[in-house]
């Protein structure tokens, strides 16, 4: 077991012996740094569960883009980390050979902890097609809130495991408008790029997507787009787009090529576990405990921070509690669980001195969904690539920007459908609910017209000039909009408001935020890359004055 204190890690404000007794542990100094360490040496760190009474440096709550990112560049700098994931961490494979389930074949491995799928796109041909499935700690949680519901990644990568991998930098001259104070130069200069680097960001051959059959529905979209007079941009990704030139002629396993998305990727994604993970692990200073989810944070009494964590098994039963002690505790828990965390510790007593801000600024990145008719001469193709390649941008114009977006059902649609980021100004405030003891969220699924408005200025012109019409038959019953969700969940502990310029949680020495929390609602653009440039320059601070 490591010594929080050692000069090594930088952690000097804390002795020792205030350390273990704020912790209640009945081991002893000697036993510490004896027979538990040589056991503990014994056993891979990465792959051995926190225990109770543990005593660690630094503690990473979740670990998606802003977590994976603290605890890498610790890591590099010396300090040991465990990092706690409510979810599973997706390393074995299922009775199917393969870790994640399919898109058109949901099975246990589908959703956080339901019995019926909960599809975005609900219906199909005027059938409801959500299904029965075994409760069980799926990948993806689709979580119900008055007004919306939220989609999130669930295991260890968090959000990277589900979504589209577009790898988005939003325009320069935006990035103003959405994070006022940080410094613009810093952040294309240095962070972006870090960011795109450690993420493994690539570019897909305009040639190759000009004539491969999984990108015909793109092409549709991009044809339809340029002939109303809408700019068609190509857009990165962490997918890796020569693996799927290998699976578009048969000769690795199919993901992609195969429709997969919603529910993990099987091949060709980079998602976090073999990015910023994979790293933070090699350096043998990091430690993830799957299937545990904090419940508390609060100060010690020998100094640093009692976390009290839960073990949970595939059910979503507890079964076991462990308390822990932390010097500094890292909040990356995704916008929703961090704010709904900080916000339960503010108004239940735990953590009084936290300010105003928690709980405020959280916005749905102005998602909003629709399918469009094609005519029976444009086809979209059978076989649909399901990373997104491009979208149309009325950014300045219209306040959206629409990702052309996959229908990988397996049969031709003759239908385009889209994922709109819009300009929408309306944020919600999560608040503390005694009488539930839970966390509610205000957000109310009116909030979304501003959404549909912006989306509205390129597809009513694309519709008017291709002389098609809307689907109405993917959200409900006569439903043009899927105004009722969001993929991109951000703020509810604002950067430079709930926390200082760099997300140190004001009140409180140790404590900080590094998510999608820190940003106010909106990015403009899909929004993992901001998170993850926003980390690196928080944690870089960090390390130099904190530590």
């Amino acid at each position: 077991m490591s010594d929080p204190t050692r000069r090594g890690n930088g952690f000097k404000s804390v002795s020792r012996r205030r350390f273990i007794a704020g912790t209640g542990s009945i081991l002893g100094a000697a036993a510490l740094a004896g027979q538990v360490g040589a056991n503990q040496a014994m056993a891979d760190p990465a792959a051995a569960p926190i225990d109770n009474g543990a005593q660690v440096p630094v503690l990473v709550i979740g670990t998606g883009y802003g977590g994976s990112v603290a605890a890498l560049r610790l890591a590099q700098a010396g300090v040991d980390v465990h990092m706690i994931e409510m979810g599973m961490a997706w390393d074995t494979p299922g009775a199917d050979g393969k870790i994640f389930s399919h898109t058109t074949n949901a099975d246990q491995r589908s959703y956080w902890l339901r019995t019926k799928t909960k599809q975005p796109l609900s219906d199909f041909l005027g059938f409801p097609i959500d299904k029965a499935i075994p409760r069980y700690t799926g990948i993806l949680d689709a979580e119900e809130f008055s007004g919306i519901t939220v989609y999130q990644g669930r295991g260890v990568g968090g959000g990277s495991l589900v979504n589209g991998g577009m790898a988005v930098t939003p325009g320069r001259e935006r990035f103003s408008a959405v994070l006022p104070s940080v410094n613009v130069d810093e952040m294309y200069g240095v962070y972006y790029p870090r960011a795109n680097t450690g993420l493994g960001v690539n570019h897909i051959d305009p040639a190759w997507f000009d004539t491969v059959p999984c990108y015909q529905y793109a092409r549709v979209g991009r044809k339809q787009a340029q002939r109303s007079g809408f700019p068609f941009v190509f857009v990165p990704n962490v997918y890796d787009f020569e693996y799927m030139k290998q699976e578009a002629v048969g000769a690795v396993p199919k993901s992609a090529v195969d429709g997969e998305i919603l529910y993990g990727n099987n091949y060709g994604k980079k998602s976090l576990q073999k990015t910023y993970i994979a790293q933070a692990k090699a350096t043998g200073k990091v430690s993830i405990s799957p299937l545990h989810k904090v419940t508390s944070v609060a100060p010690a009494s020998g100094g640093g921070y009692t976390v009290t964590i839960e073990q949970i098994n595939t059910n979503g039963d507890t079964t076991a509690t462990k308390t822990v002690t932390a010097v500094k505790v890292f909040f990356a828990a995704g916008s929703v669980g961090t704010s709904k965390l900080l916000t339960k510790l503010k108004a239940t007593g735990v953590l009084p001195n936290l300010n105003n801000e928690i709980g405020k600024g959280w916005g749905d990145n102005g998602n909003v969904m629709c399918g469009r008719a094609n005519h029976l001469w444009d086809p979209t193709g059978k076989v649909q690539c399901s990373m997104p390649s491009a979208g149309i941008d009325n950014w300045d114009a219209g306040g959206a920007f629409a990702e052309v977006a996959p229908l990988p059902t397996g049969i031709e649609t003759y239908a385009s459908f889209y994922l709109s980021i819009t300009k929408n100004p309306n944020r919600a405030q999560f608040s503390w609910n005694a009488a539930t003891g839970k966390v509610d969220l205000n957000w109310q699924t009116a909030w979304k017209q501003p959404s549909i408005d912006a989306a509205k200025t390129i597809f009513d012109k694309i519709n008017a000039k291709e002389g098609t019409i809307y689907r109405t038959d993917l959200f409900g019953t006569y439903k043009i909009w899927g105004d009722h969700l969001t993929y991109h969940p951000l703020g509810g502990a604002v950067l430079n408001k709930a926390t200082d310029n760099y997300g140190r949680l004001h009140g409180y020495t140790g404590l900080y935020v590094i998510d999608g929390a820190l940003i106010p609602g909106n990015t403009s653009v899909n929004p993992f890359v901001t998170i993850t440039a926003l980390a690196e320059r928080n944690i870089e601070k960090i390390i130099a004055t904190d530590l």
